[in-house]
């Protein structure tokens, strides 16, 4: 059977997610997020957050947290901006236009969202109220296509949105990928300082299942929990996701686990680079885009599954390579060799 690096949730979730979730398993709780461990996880995430007033909900997936988030934050006219590159606008099957709220996508070099791009579709739609209201900006850290946010960055499209009275959202399928990142300056605190409300993956980093909401506007958390329910997040055995989060949360498993992700990853991109490959975007994630030729493909693909991305031309195509907390240090060394066999 071939590795696969198509993605970073094919194997199931942590060995000591598993034992804790055996070891638990018939211990009486309460239900709906109330039990001890989601009360457990959340005071632990609330501590890295260095945030008093931030509210913490767990949901099963990221598309569920993106639909609840946007359509609760948002009144009927009112629309989103994101990057062309963004999950709500590529994968997500329009979930959030089917809650009645457009996307407005904007073309990037890399996947990030510059204060310019927010301002060019402003400035598309003055003639109110002939035209939808712009009142989110959903971002992704990482983003799609691996680059992550500076601090810098963050904070400066932060200031941007508050003078523009625009929430901002951030996608943190893959946080844990971009905070562990070489080139990260972010904390935790960070992101729960400058963004309305952000989410942590646990489905990308580990968990069997998982996403941690953290609200940090305090203009938007009243009522939060209604629109859970109304939209099928809130789960009777809320427990399955605290007791996760509860055990990603202790010791730094959370960002250990990424942390590996990434530096298997960039083992794998030094290797393409010593052999002169170029890449689709710099990346120092989990996430890398070779370019390579069809032939180059054919060969890696004998042995390894990954996505063809994106066709550059007749001849070059990038590639998608995702390496996950689980991925085997051995494995990561067989497809290095094979890259250093390619032929041209």
């Amino acid at each position: 059977m071939k590795y696969s690096f198509k993605n970073d949730y094919s194997e199931g979730c942590h060995p000591k997610i598993l034992e804790a979730l055996s070891q638990t398993n018939l211990d009486q709780q309460i239900g709906y997020g109330l039990d001890e461990y989601c009360i457990s996880a959340t005071d632990k995430i609330l501590k890295l957050c260095n945030s008093s007033i931030s509210t913490v909900h767990f949901v099963s997936g990221g598309t569920q947290a993106n639909l609840i988030l946007i359509s609760a934050f948002l009144r009927p006219h009112e629309s989103v901006i994101s990057a062309t590159t963004g999950h709500i606008f590529t994968n997500e099957t329009g979930a959030i236009e089917a809650t009645g709220h457009k996307i407005h996508s904007v073309e990037t070099d890399d996947g990030k969202l510059k204060q310019s791009h927010i301002q060019s579709v402003l400035d598309l739609h003055q003639n109110k109220p002939h035209q939808l209201k712009q009142k989110l900006v959903y971002i992704s850290n990482s983003t799609e296509i691996g680059t992550n946010y500076s601090k810098d960055e963050l904070i400066s499209l932060s200031n941007f949105c508050k003078e523009k009275k625009l929430y901002l959202m951030l996608d943190g399928a893959r946080l844990g990928h971009a905070l562990t990142a070489e080139n990260n300056d972010l904390t935790l605190a960070d992101i729960a300082k400058y963004t309305d409300a952000f989410y942590l993956g646990g489905t990308k980093n580990g968990a069997l299942i998982g996403e941690a909401i953290i609200i940090n506007n305090q203009d938007l958390q009243d009522e939060f929990g209604f629109h859970i329910k109304q939209k099928g997040g809130m789960l009777a055995k809320g427990r399955l996701l605290g007791i996760q989060f509860d055990v990603l949360m202790e010791n730094n498993l959370y960002f250990d686990l990424a942390k590996h992700a990434n530096f298997e990853a960039m083992k794998i991109k030094k290797v393409f680079s010593d052999n002169g490959f170029e890449f689709l975007s710099e990346t120092f994630t989990n996430q890398i885009f070779p370019v390579l030729n069809q032939n180059q493909i054919d060969q890696l693909s004998e042995s390894f599954d990954f996505y063809v991305w994106k066709k550059i031309d007749e001849e070059f195509s990038a590639i998608r390579l995702i390496t996950s907390w689980a991925t085997p240090e051995n494995v990561t060394d067989q497809f290095c060799e094979a890259i250093s066999g390619l032929k041209k």
